[in-house]
């Protein structure tokens, strides 16, 4: 072998590059943060003290993020933990879900893994019930099952080409028949302080996936490390500061971007923490909560509805593009018009309905392109000429009127 093939082989072997350097760099120092605390890995955060008592305080001091996303979890709900580390944000979650509800914690690192599932059955015992369980895998690839993987390689080590591709076409296989989180089977998806440390050419898949796995109309809690100004690519090849939720950290428009891109809306901040997490050459890092939704997917179909913006802006527009002026009756699909009647819109509109119900089988297609103000006699009839007095007008004998 030549010295020119045999180097090239080494620096691969050796994880030179930065594509290993980043993910070797955070499964190194997550696993000695499993094994001792490491103060310098979290944010302050206070959570709701009667959901701690019955975790192990091994847990908890080896808890490791920026925020609470577990406090948008509903009771008999089935949660998704991205990046689940000791466990804790499932066990409290598990206590919000309760019995009916369900909580699966998806993890790359063995310590911390097994940091969490030592203490599954003790937590349940307290509880009274089983509903939180740990599963191995990226969370940029929730398909392919990694404790399975390591049962396939355990049976057939590979040597060689040959068993390199039969490894493959196993893990594309039981991708297919046993994924790790099957699609739209999660109504919350929660992560704290984990999007950040995924390499930058798989954090599109990352988004992709999350959408794969959401029911329709589920959602998502993300609390994570964001910057003010974009990270400088010699502080993205530091690995030290990639693994310290630094240098991976999104800019803060590119976040929510990027769950936009992926079709999420409602996008929301909850939260954003005024003094910063960590300031590195003047560039400000500090921790965000955000949710939002899936399921603005389908047909524009019209049923005559329409809907008025309360205010108080002038004016906005939402995920579709549509511009709604406050106080103005606006034209929309029935897709929209069911948007806004749930969270994250229902607050914010009025809602007209068509004074006679068109039934989805007699709809027709909504146009687009139409003028975004609808006319009244649009949803009561063009043909709709009543008079009538008002029954609770004041008169004589009333005592509506001073």
């Amino acid at each position: 072998m030549s010295e020119e093939r045999q180097g090239a082989i080494d620096r691969a072997s050796n994880g030179e590059g930065r594509r290993m350097n980043i993910e070797e760099a955070v499964l190194k120092r997550y696993e000695r943060a499993a094994r001792k605390v490491e103060v310098g890995l979290c944010v302050p955060v206070s959570y709701d003290r009667s959901l701690l008592e019955v975790i192990p305080d091994e847990i908890i001091r080896k808890d490791y993020g920026c925020g609470d996303p577990s406090r948008y979890a509903r009771e008999g709900e089935t949660v998704l933990d991205l990046g689940s580390g000791s466990g804790k944000t499932c066990y409290i979650i598990g206590q919000i879900v309760g019995q009916h509800g369900r909580v699966i914690g998806v993890d790359f690192n063995e310590e911390m893994l097994g940091l969490a599932r030592k203490y599954r059955d003790t937590v349940g015992q307290r509880l009274g019930y089983h509903n939180v369980e740990f599963r191995r895998g990226r969370i940029q690839n929730l398909t392919l099952n990694l404790d399975l993987v390591e049962e396939y390689l355990a049976r057939h080590p590979v040597r060689s080409v040959s068993d390199l591709l039969r490894l493959r076409e196993f893990e594309e296989r039981i991708s297919q028949t046993h994924p790790l989180i099957t699609d739209e089977s999660i109504d919350l998806i929660v992560s704290n302080c984990v999007l950040n440390l995924v390499r930058p050419e798989d954090k599109r898949q990352l988004f992709s996936e999350m959408y794969r796995a959401l029911k329709r109309g589920g959602r998502i809690a993300i609390s994570d490390i964001v910057s003010d100004e974009p990270v400088p690519d010699h502080l993205k090849r530091d690995p030290e500061l990639w693994s310290g939720c630094v240098s991976g950290a999104f800019q803060e428009e590119e976040l929510l971007r990027a769950f936009e891109e992926a079709g999420f809306y409602g996008i929301r901040i909850e939260e954003m923490r005024s003094e910063s997490y960590q300031t590195i050459e003047g560039i400000e890092f500090r921790s965000i909560t955000l949710t939002a939704y899936k399921g603005k997917e389908g047909p524009c179909i019209e049923r005559n509805q329409a809907v008025i913006y309360r205010g108080p802006w002038k004016q906005v527009v939402d995920d579709d593009n549509h511009v709604l002026q406050r106080g103005a009756r606006i034209a929309v699909c029935d897709k929209t018009y069911q948007l806004y009647s749930r969270s994250p819109y229902q607050d914010q509109f009025i809602l007209i309905p068509p004074r006679e119900e068109i039934p989805l089988e007699g709809a027709g297609v909504f146009d687009c392109s139409r003028e975004s103000k609808r006319h009244p006699r649009e949803t009561k009839g063009m043909d709709y000429k009543v008079t009538q007095s008002g029954s609770n007008g004041c008169g004589p004998g009333s005592t509506c009127c001073p």
